[in-house]
């Protein structure tokens, strides 16, 4: 999880941005969450360490909450401490990886099983309509490439109609998020990806329970694949 670590010197771009006050929210929950969806979205990257100075100038916050989310973000494996070093941008490791798309494929295949046995035609509506969005969005920004895609899945598990399944696949929902950021940006994967969900709707749609596991388990798969393939090429 250590290796690779190095320190930052420099920045070329904004990562993170000034933080803006929720009535709702603690100023230490804020900060928490822009470092985490920052780590997620690969603004701040693995190995990168973490210096709480300079993170509260770029969120224009004191140390103390910075230093409240730090330890926070390590309690749910996002950061590492090293001892007499500071804290680091917890990297990825191959077993990390391959357990998360284990369960994801067996959680794919089972909501979109359930889907096809399930979903009510206003949903079936909703998610043609989702391809067609996908679709529009294919030369859009990748974040947006991403939320159509979260969107997409996200409307299966509501059409499993299974409380537990939903919420299991939601506790993997910020892991899954960081893997899906890297997949869909390479090269030629997101129409790929399109392609793999106008399959698994049909499917649904035909209420054909076996298909739609199966080219829901395919589709993560396909994504796995993809993931470590990037992970190979950025460490040559």
């Amino acid at each position: 999880m250590t290796s690779g670590l190095k320190e930052l010197t420099s920045v070329e771009e904004p990562r993170l941005f000034p933080i803006k006050l929720d009535n709702y929210k603690p100023l230490r929950e804020l900060v928490f969450e822009t470092l985490r969806e920052a780590i997620i979205q690969g603004r701040l990257r693995p190995g990168e360490r973490l210096m709480e100075v300079q993170l509260a100038e770029e969120m224009g916050v004191s140390r103390t909450p910075v230093r409240e989310a730090i330890r926070k973000l390590e309690l749910e494996g996002f950061v590492v401490m090293v001892p007499r070093k500071g804290a680091y941008v917890a990297g990825i490791s191959i077993k990390d990886i391959a357990d998360v798309f284990e369960v994801r494929a067996t959680l794919e295949a089972l909501a979109a099983g359930l889907a096809a046995e399930r979903i009510t035609e206003e949903e079936l509506e909703e998610l043609e309509r989702l391809l067609v969005e996908a679709q529009e969005a294919s030369n859009r920004d990748i974040q947006t490439l991403v939320d159509v895609d979260a969107r997409f899945h996200e409307l299966i598990y509501r059409a499993s109609r299974n409380q537990k399944l939903i919420q299991i696949i939601t506790n993997l929902a910020d892991q899954i998020q960081r893997f899906r950021l890297t997949s869909l940006s390479r090269p030629g994967r997101y129409k790929h990806a399109m392609e793999e969900h106008k399959k698994i709707v049909e499917a649904i749609s035909e209420r054909n329970v076996e298909l739609a596991q199966a080219l829901a388990r395919e589709h993560i798969e396909n994504a796995e694949q993809i993931f470590l393939n990037s992970l190979r090429e950025d460490k040559r």
